[in-house]
């Protein structure tokens, strides 16, 4: 692991690359972590689900991205972010899925559906993670 992992602005991976120009070119919301922890990227698709676009926002570390969502279970029971699928797929190089409680960067808080998986490289290196995730609306969840 290069030392840049992890700093804003730092050269990324190929495979980190295309995710991020695939997401780029999806309706469905995405984010990607590299393998330093750091928020790299989210979607114009995300950007309307979270309330802040990421040119507003920037790379910043994933902890600050999960405590700033207040992630909780459909109960709401707080999510520590190992539990988290990110997290589960980031520290644990697992795909995951959970239904999720966040609130957005505008106050509003929604339901999701989250799937997240590592980004492993041909010798299982870790070139970041993928989360990709779809609102529940009100009354399907479960269907």
């Amino acid at each position: 692991m290069s030392d840049s992992l992890g700093t804003p602005g730092a050269p990324k991976s190929l495979p980190l690359i295309l995710a991020r120009e695939l997401a780029s070119n999806l309706a469905t919301p995405m984010f990607l972590l590299d393998p330093g922890g750091m928020l790299v990227f989210y979607n114009d698709a995300a950007a309307m689900l979270l309330g802040k676009s990421f040119a507003e926002l920037g790379e910043i570390p994933s902890g600050e991205f999960g405590a700033a969502l207040q992630l909780a279970t459909p109960d709401g029971e707080p999510v520590l972010r190992r539990a988290s699928p990110a997290g589960i797929a980031f520290f644990e190089q697992r795909p995951a899925h959970k239904t999720l409680m966040a609130t957005a960067y505008n106050g509003v808080r929604r339901e999701y559906e989250v799937t997240a998986y590592p980004l492993l490289g041909a010798a299982r290196e870790m070139h970041g993670v993928v989360s990709v995730f779809w609102e529940v609306a009100s009354g399907k969840r479960g269907s």
